[in-house]
């Protein structure tokens, strides 16, 4: 008798938690989330190769001597590593005064979306309830559907006439095609800042440019460091609008004068290589320190707060 008695107490025990809803647990299987996201990480992995390979030929071949690059191998390593390609690729393609070019036309063309973009997402995200203010939203937004080449023939020609073919008018003209989609951005992200900030600073005798400058505009930065990648890589890797733009090749951008120069570079692999890691490398390095500002733009600008 004494032997049961244990049993019989547990057998209690558990009809009892049947009876008051608290089923005897179970263990918890953790491996249907991690099946799941399987799939995705595969194409992920899949689309990293995609970049990571070109990438390392590009990388691989810059380094070889012109001999190790007509060989047929573009995965082997390079042995020994040789710096010719990029000292032929330097001198070939006048480097420093394409580089030149590029970095001004850049530079202005980040500045001046992010200074404008703000500037009018500031005065339509506060003034939304106006009907002029809301349909130049609109009208800013329409142009995003409308690609470069259907404008080119116009642009060319009032470039032109303006004395604007040359980088001044590419920046002008970078700046312009950038200013869409960046007051979308700057719009949204100022939707989620209260409005109760500024008016306690109109309140303290702050006026709308002061409030601005001082309060609003210091808020935006990670929406203006997404902004600003976005407007870096537009800028800095566009080929056909300065192509178009500018008369004079002595002034023109990196992607153009790479073109202008593929000629002769023949069956120099190694000095084409070498010219493309030169002309991309600020992008990928401009990209890699600025990712997780992009990324915190994007996700603070999503949602509204």
């Amino acid at each position: 008798m004494s032997v049961m008695q244990p049993a019989l107490v547990v057998e209690d025990v558990d009809a009892t938690r049947v009876l008051e809803g608290d089923s005897p647990r179970r263990p918890r299987r953790s491996g249907g989330r991690d099946r799941g996201s399987w799939p995705l990480t595969i194409v992920l992995i899949l689309c990293a190769i995609t970049v990571i390979i070109p990438l390392y030929v590009t990388v691989s071949m810059a380094f070889k001597t012109q001999g190790q690059a007509v060989d047929g191998n573009a995965f082997a390593l390079p042995a020994p590593f040789s710096l010719d390609g990029f000292v032929t690729a330097w001198t070939l393609t006048n480097f420093p005064a394409a580089f030149t070019v590029s970095v001004l036309i850049t530079a202005f063309t980040v500045a001046g979306t992010i200074i404008l973009a703000a500037w009018a997402s500031f005065a339509i995200s506060r003034n939304w309830d106006k009907r002029l203010f809301r349909w130049s939203f609109f009208y800013l937004l329409a142009a995003m559907f409308i690609p470069f080449p259907v404008l080119a023939l116009p642009q060319i020609q009032l470039t032109g006439l303006a004395g604007l073919d040359n980088p001044v008018g590419v920046t002008i003209l970078h700046i312009m095609f950038q200013l869409s989609f960046s007051i979308l951005l700057f719009t949204a992200f100022l939707r989620s800042i209260p409005a109760e900030l500024e008016e306690a600073a109109r309140i303290d005798g702050a006026s709308t440019w002061q409030t601005f400058w001082r309060l609003t505009f210091p808020l935006l930065a990670p929406m203006s460091a997404t902004v600003g990648i976005f407007a870096f890589l537009a800028s800095w890797n566009d080929f056909m609008m300065p192509s178009l733009i500018i008369s004079d090749p002595a002034i023109q951008t990196l992607p153009v004068v790479q073109s202008i120069f593929q000629t002769q570079f023949s069956n120099n692999y190694n000095v084409s290589f070498a010219s493309y890691l030169m002309a991309m490398a600020p992008a990928i390095i401009v990209y890699l320190f600025t990712q997780r500002w992009v990324m915190e733009g994007v996700t603070q600008g999503a949602v509204k707060g």
